[in-house]
């Protein structure tokens, strides 16, 4: 599988020369963890059992664990005091204020898999819900593309500016359907016939920056199972792209609203979309009940 490696620029866009300190820190963390997992992916010595659970439920491998490992280590090197919310390592309480949400290794089947779609996923806010992220950085592992986002400051990949894409003509939209149980497969079915084009392609950071840069239209998981780790840089990077995220509420379902407790146990149901009007073309209202949104507005 190819991955393009550029993202397209309006004309006017320019390079983010003046990186918010926190951001610096979540990126340079980023390049770490790509250099310290390079060659590992798809290897007898990444792919190992590390004889644990993470606290995100899946089984520790090893590349998961010296990414997280990475990860710590800048921290500790520009003395972020803040509380780790890890998906190997759990919950890890700081002195300091804040909180940093790491996800060493979104994807990591496709990592043990030599699927060429797995990244880093790490943000940073100053409380205890999704809604106080204020900086996010996302690595592509496989191609080196790093996308971050500081609140009201627009989101980037590579320095370059990045926005979503608004058209309802001919969309492509990502989904998830891993584990999916028979309810959630009915409410999908409408939802899929309304989209040209569907992808599913194994890490839910990555391709909630797909959506911020304007690759894919839409995301959707309603399965009720989206870790916190998993969405909190990327819901981020997306509204400062111009795109919303929504959580779907729709008659006897009562998912998890997405301005949600930054929580290991937190499990979430998302649709991120390029624009409300995609949204509302894919989900619209008399599917049954209100929808929270976070993120832009039209």
């Amino acid at each position: 599988m190819t991955v393009a490696t550029t993202t397209a620029t309006a004309a006017g866009d320019h390079d983010d020369d003046d990186d918010d300190a926190m951001a610096g820190i979540l990126k340079e963390a980023c390049l770490l963890v790509r250099a310290r997992t390079k060659g590992m992916a798809g290897t007898a010595r990444g792919s190992k059992e590390m004889g644990r659970t993470g606290a995100g439920g899946d089984v520790s491998r090893k590349i998961d664990l010296a990414a997280e490992k990475a990860v710590m280590e800048v921290l500790r090197k520009h003395k972020v005091g803040a509380t780790v919310i890890g998906e190997e390592c759990g919950v890890i309480s700081n002195e300091g204020s804040g909180f940093v949400v790491v996800d060493g290794i979104d994807g990591t089947t496709n990592a043990v898999r030599r699927v060429p779609f797995y990244c880093c996923s790490l943000a940073y806010a100053t409380g205890p819900r999704l809604s106080a992220v204020t900086d996010a950085a996302i690595i592509d592992l496989v191609t080196g593309d790093l996308y971050h986002a500081s609140r009201r400051r627009g989101a980037f990949c590579n320095g370059r500016r990045i926005r979503t894409r608004k058209s309802t003509e001919s969309m492509v939209m990502g989904i998830n359907l891993s584990k999916i149980d028979e309810r959630a497969a009915r409410r999908l079915a409408p939802v899929i016939a309304r989209s040209e084009h569907t992808r599913q392609l194994g890490a839910t950071a990555l391709e909630m920056c797909y959506v911020a840069s304007g690759r894919l239209d839409a995301f959707i998981d309603v399965r009720g199972k989206a870790r916190i780790t998993d969405i909190a840089a990327a819901c981020l990077i997306v509204e400062e792209a111009g795109g919303v995220v929504c959580s779907p509420s729709a008659g006897d379902d009562d998912g998890s609203a997405l301005d949600a407790d930054l929580d290991i146990k937190t499990r979430v149901s998302l649709i991120a979309a390029g624009s409300k009007k995609i949204f509302r073309r894919l989900w619209p209202a008399k599917r049954g009940g209100s929808t929270k949104h976070y993120g832009a507005q039209p």
